[in-house]
């Protein structure tokens, strides 16, 4: 039964709706998220003291990043979202493509709050911060505490302060993170078959990932430890929302999600019952037919017959 289960197609148009019912509560979740993370961007980092003798390290110019902030969400929601909606063309399991969706929303926006908490809590100056807070090169401290007096752009120098951890790489690990996770349990990674074009395979998006996170270093946008942190924040957390709606890639199930084998569980409980009421159903009308059928032998030795 449960063969004959998997055969049958499980679209957006057939069970999408009641899907996305049953899942109400996590979109909206997610909803209130995305706020968070538009409030945390607004909010200003705690406000650390910035010596003249400390300027050594964060005096590196100024350049244009190489991945844009508006690069960022293509690459972390909008690529992984390409795989899964062709992996839906391919396979028409609604449940993969809701669950995916939704464990990669999870993963890049849990890691967009707790990577924003940690950068206003922090406020560690970025490598250009003596451009940002001197643009014009001339420094100005406090005589008493020696601290900065910067007379740079108000918002240039606030996101000067916010380099722990790396958003970027962050984002492009929690994304492309799930994204390996999710092509592991597709192709099999781990089916102990030995071959190495599959493990090919998963490595890009981390690969991927990690090249966007040197290029923060590259661009003198973070220090090194800013992106070694970010890169493991992400990577922690699509794990975890990847194992939330999926089993391990190297499980015998790992190619499809929970949800979808959980249903097919409950639809072979439910045919086995049917199928057991409706032998039993069977069993006793064939008794009561055989009940009437038969002739008592009373009536026969008494010649009522």
């Amino acid at each position: 039964m449960m063969r004959e289960v998997q055969l049958g197609p499980h679209t957006i148009q057939t069970h999408g709706a009641s899907l996305a019912r049953k899942h109400t509560h996590d979109w909206v979740v997610l909803i209130f998220l995305a706020a968070v993370v538009i409030a945390l961007h607004y909010a200003p980092p705690f406000s650390r003291f910035i010596g003249k003798d400390m300027m050594t390290d964060i005096r590196y110019p100024v350049k244009q990043s190489t991945v844009p902030a508006w690069g960022v969400p293509i690459i972390s929601i909008l690529c992984p979202w390409v795989i899964f909606i062709s992996m839906y063309i391919a396979r028409r399991d609604v449940y993969d493509l809701h669950h995916a969706a939704l464990g990669v929303l999870f993963a890049v926006l849990i890691t967009a709050v707790f990577t924003d908490v940690l950068k206003i809590a922090v406020g560690r100056p970025r490598p250009d911060f003596f451009w940002r807070c001197f643009p014009d090169g001339k420094q100005v401290y406090f005589l008493v505490t020696g601290d900065v007096i910067c007379h740079g752009e108000k918002s240039f120098l606030t996101d000067g302060r916010k380099s722990f951890p790396s958003g970027h790489t962050s984002w492009s690990f929690a994304g492309l993170g799930f994204l390996s996770l999710y092509l592991s349990g597709k192709i099999k990674v781990f089916d102990h078959q030995g071959h190495v074009a599959k493990l090919c395979i998963v490595i890009l998006p981390l690969l991927l990932a990690s090249l966007v996170g040197i290029s923060r270093i590259d661009n003198y946008r973070h220090h090194w430890e800013d992106v070694f942190a970010g890169g493991l924040i992400g990577y922690i957390m699509a794990i975890l929302c990847y194992l939330h709606f999926f089993p391990p890639p190297y499980h015998d199930q790992g190619w499809r999600p929970y949800a979808y084998i959980h249903m097919l569980e409950e639809l072979e409980t439910t045919s086995s019952n049917d199928a057991q009421n409706q032998q039993s159903t069977g069993g006793h009308n064939i008794g009561l037919s055989g009940q009437r059928n038969r002739t008592p032998r009373n009536d026969l030795e008494s010649g009522s017959v």
